[in-house]
Order: C-alpha cells, then sequence, then structure tokens
C-alpha cells in the first residue's frame, strides 16, 4: 500500500546501451528517493528528464464521498 506522503515522478531516460525509455513512473517520498528506486532498475542511466505528476483525485488510496460518486455519474 503506497503511503499518502509517496509521490509519483515521471522519468525520460537513456539506458546505458544507448535506448530510449519515455514515461517511466515511479513512487518516491522526493525526487531524490525516486531516482535511487530508478538507478537500481537501470544502473548507469542517463536521466534526460523527471517531472513530478499530479495526484489524482479518486482512486487507489484517494478519498471520495456520495456527492463526489454521483457527480461522477450525472456529469455528461
Amino acid at each position: 500500500m503506497k503511503n499518502a506522503m509517496t509521490t509519483k515522478y515521471q522519468f525520460r531516460i537513456r539506458t546505458r546501451n544507448g535506448v530510449l525509455v519515455d514515461n517511466l513512473a515511479l513512487f518516491g517520498r522526493d525526487e531524490t528517493e525516486a531516482q535511487q528506486r530508478l538507478r537500481r532498475m537501470y544502473r548507469d542511466c542517463e536521466v534526460l528528464q523527471c517531472r513530478e505528476l499530479p495526484a489524482a483525485p479518486f482512486g487507489r488510496g484517494g478519498h471520495f464521498n456520495y456527492e463526489d460518486v454521483v457527480d461522477l455519474i450525472t456529469t455528461p
């Protein structure tokens, strides 16, 4: 289960073999932790871009009430 204090980061990297990998998303408490996780999977990679993804308002770990559900159902 993800902690409420984790953030999702999206990376664009170049592997040590020169392959570009886009839209690689990892969770971390901060960007440094997310990059540490990334480097465990892709050793000696070059990080070309990193950005913080906005939190999803609903879904796993998200809280919503009856009015939110009704809005989702009735909104065209």
